[in-house]
């Protein structure tokens, strides 16, 4: 099957019109396979306008959502990012085509076989995939110029707080279990701006942080 008027429409229909503007987000989002990151039941549908099963309760999340996050961290290029849940890897494909290194942290196993597998597959050399809560951070790759994290919170965990850069961006999605509302904080002088994106709704972060499964 031929993915690629696909992704074309997905960008065009998906992204643009509704307000993506960051052209390297949107060059990026055109070139990034994302049905290598879904299971094969669920390939023809890997570029709609909706999150993807992945298995163990958890999705990709849809391209708006992946693209918007990534447009709020405002990458150039040099940035050393974290994300929080890797997922099947999709996220962290897409930050690696901006940003120079990225480590994604993952609670389940499963799923960090799977996501190094697929970003080995496809070449990604810049991605790191580590194994553990990500409420904690990664401290080995610290400070970081970006954090995004993929589970909601009900409070950004202090330890991400701390491992970012002054004048990094962490974009998260604060609320409860049922809704949430999708943020981006920019770190100056210690302290932290606060900017709305939109409404959202994501699986819940696992720790003090988040709620327990």
């Amino acid at each position: 099957m031929n993915y690629e008027p696909l992704r074309e429409s997905m960008v065009e229909n998906q992204l643009r019109r509704r307000g993506i503007k960051d052209e390297l987000v949107l060059k990026v989002m055109k070139k990034v396979p994302r049905h290598e990151f879904v299971p094969e039941e669920h390939k023809e549908r890997a570029y709609g306008d909706f999150p993807v099963p992945i298995g163990y309760g958890q999705t990709v999340s849809q391209p708006y959502v992946v693209a918007a996050m990534t447009e709020a961290l405002r990458l150039k290029g040099n940035e050393k990012v974290l994300e929080v849940g890797a997922g099947s890897g999709y996220q962290a494909a897409i930050l690696a085509e901006i940003a120079k290194k990225v480590y994604t942290v993952e609670l389940i196993h499963k799923l960090v076989e799977k996501s190094r597998k697929i970003l080995k597959k496809l070449g990604y050399t810049n991605v790191k995939v580590v194994e553990g809560n990500g409420e904690g951070g990664f401290k080995e790759g610290f400070p970081y110029d970006g954090i995004l994290i993929t589970a909601a919170c009900h409070k950004i965990p202090e330890q991400l707080q701390e491992q970012l850069n002054e004048g990094g961006r962490i974009v998260v999605p604060i609320g409860d279990r049922a809704f949430q509302e999708l943020f981006v904080f920019t770190k100056k002088k210690g302290d932290f701006e606060r900017a709305f994106l939109f409404d959202c709704r994501f699986v819940p972060l696992v720790g003090e942080s988040g709620w327990d499964y």
